[in-house]
């Protein structure tokens, strides 16, 4: 209606064009040079391009004559809007020298994009009515006559001949000339032409089109022109030109151009050359190609090789011919054009993505840029891409990818014209290896193609015609002579492909033949003939049949052995039936001795093959030989040193030793000699074995604190510098995880290493200075070998135990003896004070103190000073990173830290293991058995570089807070404490107060009464915090011995608290709970004492389950029914039980006025996510700034650790830490993750991961559409859905704190992550 009775589509075209004023002589579209202004007036007037497509966007049901009247007006304003761009941007050739200034190119291919969907909608519009589109194909046809009338003004006519034909045409060179890359009215006249022949009308109404105006050199020559300086710019004759050139040569090929530039210009071509004498059109191309002189003279290759020694010229020549021999076969073979080939849409969207496929698997996104999309944004492919590949889903990265059915293969054609050179590599590299894979030969003969629409069904005799076999003859004969001329492979693998499509095309025609036709389409017999040039010219058959030997060929030697394959079967299909036995006989005699003459060559190379190498082999075997003779007195060493350290091992891992049972502590403690170990250092390569009193050996490692495991989110450190850590409560509120990477270096070699980091980065100027992925100031640095973030080392020592060993003496105290003495000890050690020195301690005579306990006595450093050094430098990094305060190596608190990051680290790795339902032992990966190994005996020696009298006060400390002692300061309850954390720093802390002990009593007795003691303490308060089950398991035994003593044990307890626990239903009720709750202490213990005592780990130690309990019992020196513990030492245990329940705290607790942590305590897991992203979207919309009244947040974040919503990236929510203005999600990481944190961005669909202020990286999402892609941004649009694979791998990285190190690996690979202000976000 806006068309018929507003005129509407005249009047916005009209519009338009007075917008654009701008012409040149020839009235041409002339652009100023696009700046931003320009740029901004050019939008403003592209709008109308915009309510044009609208007009258009719907095709018209039916047509009347006013309609057709309207449009037809429409589209002769549209075609003078076309003329204006007809030839605009020309350009020359520059020779000399550079161009000094780009010309201005953008504008116009602007508006050649802003066009290119107008101008299908109006072939669209044409299509559907028959008048229209002969109409507009006459008038289309005008304008271009009208464009280039007078095009051989000022261009002599000349006369070319060749192979026999002549044809008259002009003399032009695109090197030489002006040439333009916009032809919209040639293409619009291409699209036209192809519509006549898909619709019929051409052959309905043929004396209503005017077929016998058409000048068909006057339609080729200007889309030829401009496919020429395509390929000379390829062949690098144009680079003086600069990067205009070059880019719009890219946006000419590029999907979002080429539909209506370079397929329209191939068509055109098509279009002219199927109303062409073939060689007359092949004479053309070569002559605008410059190169009809080196085929149209004899040997002119031979005397241009010889006249000129100019190297480029000839590489250009090569390229040329190789680019005309490629358009050649797109002329011929591109035919999944409707209107072109009998073909329609959905077989052209077909073919482009089967070709995008055989480059390599390719994901949804991928595929649908790689397609161009009509007026809608569509692309078609979802109607065919199950037809040709099939989808594979994707794994914990990467993306969905459509893969290639089998099948497809053979529609491959190597020389697709949509292919940019580096992709035509890609495909062949990849088919040829898919091939082989399947055990082909690696040939990759041209596909089947469609029948031509009748209109151009003369185009196949380009491939048969004079000039083409003259072009076949002369580059196969140069391949033949390949010292003769100038030539490449890529030039003669085009011939060949050439020669294929011709064979192919002769086998469908013999195929289809009628008995009345008769077979015009001889290729087969023409290649057979010798060359008219001369009576010595071989015919092509011949040239190929000698090629098929070349040595210098190996690659194409399969594809000719296809071509003589093919040759064969036509041969024999086209004779009579009378001659066929002898044909046949002939073939299959000249395809066997091919084959033979094949498998002689290789059995020929294979046998040269094997015996060079022989012939190798024993030149290094009398080398070997040769050195041994040598050094003779080395190799009997070295043999003697294997055979001792193999007697070694044998004794100590021999049966005997397999066939004990392991127990990591206590008396009865294995007896391990752990093998010294050669360690190479990865700055200079040198080895050596870590030993007490060498030089310190080191691993890099990365502390950071931790709330992974916390149960208490809101308890913050509030003033760190007068904070007691000694005892960790259970909810683990904010602990100190160590990690490493495992890469070992001396210490003077990291020191030096980490010298020069810190003096780089001093150097570096202020103004460069940038928020790298370490901060030096801070201790940070990467490792040498890996690159992954660190800021400490640890050392690496031998099991520290054995150092303090004494001689043990047979009779060992029981618990309450050694609890008596040690009780003793702490209170002589408490009278005495630690300021005393020792000459005060020799004279005052104390009665108490007990035998052979020397509280003067000052034990020895075993450790060599550089060990010494790394212990404290690794001491007060953990003090410094745990604690957040300054380093301050003398500080009591840097033991207790040592201690506490130990256990952490130890309770971290138990927890994943569980999680992961892995194996305790052996399941590691080295860089953590590594890390836990030297962890846990730098803290087991730290103390050695701490004051004694320190040490022993915390001991002091620890101890009481276990067994009471008159007159000591108050301790905390015991559901106030970790249990392991507390029996860790007891172990670790205990050598300090029993070197001073010399009455015979061992460190390994003391180190079990300890794990005894406290293991007894956490099955109190396992009792004390559980509750009997609500899920109604039923027993599955009766009760016995084990059963009865965890009630009495219950009684007991219900006894001295005073008060009436919830009864349990029965003893094995209660066993179990007790054992279910206890396991992840055992667990963790077992692997303490694995790496403190070097003790191998315990075989045929289940996965997972209760069943572990017996194992670890006997592992660790417990009876495996571990409420004996309470039976064995009565006294001690009824008095520590009453101590523990009549603690004043523990009151506040029974009465519910306290939450007290139960146990198993369950791993803290990442937010549940919706399954539909839909419901996140809602949920973000629904958020207000907490901080803006009622305003809607501009990107609302959500915190994945405890699924708070914030305030992202705006000033309103800024608040200030530190002196410093931080966003909402780095103020949240402080309160919620000790400085770290893992957020999603809803409004981006995007992971985002912070550490301190200054890292930070974005990480994919879990979320995935149907295609299995993120969609980083919500661009594409499609639905997406929660991959709980991938949402796992994030929990993972969470909880194995791996988020800072993947945030180092990302800043390190991606330096434009630095130049983000994390801070603000």
């Amino acid at each position: 209606m806006l068309i018929t009775e507003e005129n509407l589509m005249m009047t916005i075209i009209k519009t338009f064009m007075d917008h654009l004023r701008h012409r040149d002589i020839q009235g041409r579209f002339q652009f100023e040079r696009y700046t931003a202004v320009q740029a901004f007036k050019f939008r403003r007037v592209q709008s109308l391009i915009l309510d044009l497509k609208y007009l258009l966007i719907s095709k018209p049901p039916e047509w009347t004559t006013a309609l057709r009247t309207k449009f037809l007006e429409g589209f002769y304003a549209f075609l003078e809007l076309l003329k204006c761009m007809q030839g605009m941007d020309p350009i020359t050739r520059q020779v000399g020298q550079h161009i000094e200034m780009e010309p201005e190119w953008e504008a116009a291919f602007t508006l050649q994009m802003k066009l290119t969907h107008i101008i299908s909608m109006m072939q669209d519009w044409c299509s559907t009515d028959e008048h229209v589109l002969i109409e507009a194909y006459k008038q289309c046809l005008a304008v271009l006559t009208h464009c280039h009338s007078g095009f051989t003004d000022g261009e002599q006519p000349i006369t070319l001949t060749l192979a026999g034909h002549s044809v008259d045409t002009i003399r032009y060179c695109v090197s030489q000339e002006k040439v333009s890359i916009h032809l919209p009215v040639s293409r619009l006249l291409a699209g036209l032409h192809a519509l006549l022949s898909k619709s019929e009308v051409a052959y309905k109404f043929p004396e209503l089109l005017p077929f016998s105006e058409l000048s068909p050199p006057m339609l080729i020559e200007h889309p030829l022109r401009c496919l020429v300086l395509c390929a000379q710019v390829h062949a690098g004759m144009w680079r003086r030109n600069g990067f205009s050139l070059v880019n719009q040569i890219y946006y000419y090929h590029n999907v979002k151009c080429r539909r209506e530039m370079f397929d329209k210009d191939i068509v055109m071509l098509q279009a002219g050359a199927s109303m062409m004498d073939p060689n007359h059109f092949l004479m053309i191309v070569l002559s605008r190609f410059e190169l009809f002189q080196i085929f149209g003279t004899p040997d002119y290759g031979k005397r241009f090789r010889k006249d000129s020694t100019n190297k480029d010229i000839v590489q250009q020549n090569n390229t040329l011919i190789e680019e005309m021999l490629h358009l050649i076969i797109m002329i011929v073979g591109e035919r999944f054009c409707p209107g072109v080939g009998q073909v329609t849409a959905a077989d052209e969207i077909r073919r482009e993505i089967v070709h995008q496929l055989s480059i390599r698997p390719m994901a949804h996104s991928e595929l649908v840029k790689a397609l161009p999309e009509d007026e809608n944004k569509e692309t078609g492919m979802e109607q065919v891409i199950e037809t040709i590949a099939s989808f594979k889903k994707p794994g914990l990265t990467g993306r969905g990818l459509y893969e290639l059915k089998p099948e497809c293969a053979k529609d491959f054609n190597l020389f697709y014209y949509h292919y940019s050179r580096a992709e035509q590599s890609k495909a062949e590299e990849a088919q040829r290896k898919l091939k082989r894979l399947n055990e082909e030969d690696t040939a990759l003969p041209p596909p089947v193609l469609p029948p031509f629409c009748p209109l151009f069904a003369s185009l196949i005799n380009i491939l048969q015609s004079d000039v083409m076999l003259c072009i076949m003859g002369t580059i196969l004969q140069w391949a033949v002579e390949p010292n003769g001329y100038s030539w490449s492979e890529a030039m003669l693998q085009r011939v060949l492909h050439l020669i294929g499509m011709a064979l192919q095309e002769e086998s469908q025609h013999l195929q289809n033949i009628s008995e009345d036709n008769v077979l015009t389409f001889t290729f087969s017999e023409k290649i057979s003939r010798p060359g008219e040039a001369s009576n010595t010219s071989p015919s092509i058959l011949a040239l190929l049949e000698t090629l098929q030997n070349a040595a210098h060929l190996e690659v194409h030697k399969d594809m000719i052995r296809w071509i003589l394959k093919t040759f064969g079967t036509i041969k024999k299909i086209r004779e009579s039936s009378s001659a066929t036995v002898v044909v046949e006989t002939e073939g299959n005699v000249l395809e066997e001795n091919t084959r033979d003459k094949d498998k002689a060559e290789r059995k020929r190379k294979a046998e040269i093959a094997r015996l060079r190498k022989e012939k190798i082999m024993a030149q290094m075997s009398e080398m070997q030989r040769h050195f041994i003779d040598e050094n003779k007195e080395l190799f009997q060493q070295s043999m003697d040193e294997l055979s001792v350290s193999a007697s070694t091992s044998h004794d100590n891992s021999g049966p005997a030793l397999l066939d004990t049972k392991m127990v990591a502590l206590g008396p009865h403690q294995t007896r391990f000699v752990e093998q010294s170990q050669l360690v190479t250092c990865i700055l200079c390569q040198e080895e050596q074995a870590f030993h007490v009193d060498s030089k310190a050996m080191v691993l890099a490692a990365f502390i950071q604190r931790s709330t992974v495991f916390s149960k208490n989110r809101a308890k913050i450190i509030q003033d760190p510098d007068n904070y007691d850590p000694l005892f960790m409560h259970p909810d683990l509120a904010c602990g100190t995880h160590t990690g490493s990477c495992g890469h070992i270096m001396h210490a003077h070699c990291w020191q030096r290493y980490f010298d020069a980091v810190q003096m780089k980065e001093q150097r570096r100027q202020q103004r460069l200075r940038v928020h790298t992925s370490y901060d030096v100031e801070n201790g940070e640095f990467l490792c040498p070998l890996c690159q992954c973030l660190s800021n400490t080392v640890i050392p690496m020592l031998p099991p520290p135990r054995s150092l303090y060993h004494r001689l043990d003496f047979s009779e060992q105290p029981d618990l309450a003896e050694w609890v008596n003495v040690t009780g003793q000890q702490i209170r002589v050690l408490k009278e005495l004070g630690i300021e005393k020195s020792a000459d005060e301690l020799e004279s005052s005579k104390q009665t108490d103190i007990p035998d052979g306990f020397r509280p003067a006595f000052q034990p020895k450093n075993p450790y060599s000073d550089s060990i010494k050094e790394m212990l404290t430098t690794f001491g007060t990094a953990t003090y410094k990173v745990g604690l957040n305060v300054h380093p301050n190596e003398q500080d009591p608190r840097v033991p207790i830290m040592c201690w506490g990051s130990c256990a952490y680290t130890i309770q971290t790795i138990e927890r994943i293991l569980t999680d992961e339902e892995r194996p305790l032992f052996g399941n590691l990966p080295c860089r953590q058995d590594d890390c836990l190994k030297s962890l846990t005996r730098f803290s087991a020696a730290h103390w050695t570089v701490c004051p004694l009298s320190v040490v022993q006060k915390h001991f002091s400390r620890l101890f009481q807070s276990i067994v009471q002692q008159e007159g000591s300061e108050e301790a905390p309850c015991i559901l106030d404490i970790d249990m392991f954390h507390l029996m860790v720093s007891l172990v670790l802390s205990f050598p300090a107060l029993q070197c001073q002990d010399f009455s015979g009593y061992s460190l390994g007795i003391g180190d079990l009464h300890l794990f005894h003691l406290v293991t007894m303490a956490h099955i109190i308060q396992i009792v004390l915090t559980s509750s009997p089950d609500d899920d109604g398991m039923e027993q599955e035994c009766p009760d016995g011995e084990e059963e009865e003593a965890a009630l009495a044990l219950y009684r007991t307890i219900c006894q001295c608290t005073g008060s009436t626990m919830k009864r349990w239903s029965s003893g094995w009720h209660l066993s179990r709970a007790i054992k279910t709750a206890i396991l992840p202490f055992l667990r963790c213990s077992a692997l303490f004492f694995h790496y403190l005592n070097g003790v191998p780990s315990p075989t045929e130690l289940p996965v997972s389950g209760l069943n572990q309990i017996e194992h670890l019992c006997s592992f660790l020196s417990l009876p495996s029914n571990f409420f004996n513990l309470f039976k064995q030492n009565p006294h001690v245990t009824d008095s520590l039980i009453n101590s523990w329940c009549k603690h004043k705290e523990m009151r506040r607790y029974l009465a519910a006025e306290g939450a007290a942590i139960s146990y198993p305590r369950e791993s803290n897991k990442l937010i549940d996510l919706p399954e539909d992203y839909s419901s996140l979207i809602n949920q973000a919309s629904n958020f207000s700034c907490p901080k803006s009244g009622g305003d809607k947040s501009r990107a609302p974040t959500l915190c994945l650790v405890c699924g708070a919503m914030l305030c992202s990236q705006s000033y309103c929510c800024q608040t200030d830490l530190d002196g410093d203005d931080v966003g909402a999600c780095t103020a949240h990481t402080y309160t919620c993750g000790s400085g770290m944190g893992i957020f999603l961005r809803v409004r981006e669909c995007q992971v985002l991961f912070l550490a301190g202020k200054t890292k930070g990286c974005f990480y994919p999402p879990p979320y995935l559409d149907d295609y299995g892609e993120t969609d980083q941004g919500l661009r594409r649009g499609n639905p997406l859905h929660l991959c709980k694979e991938r949402f796992k791998k994030i929990q993972k990285l969470w909880q194995q704190h791996s988020v800072t190190e993947e945030i180092g690996h990302a800043q390190e690979a991606n330096q434009t992550l630095a130049g983000i202000e994390w801070q603000h976000l």
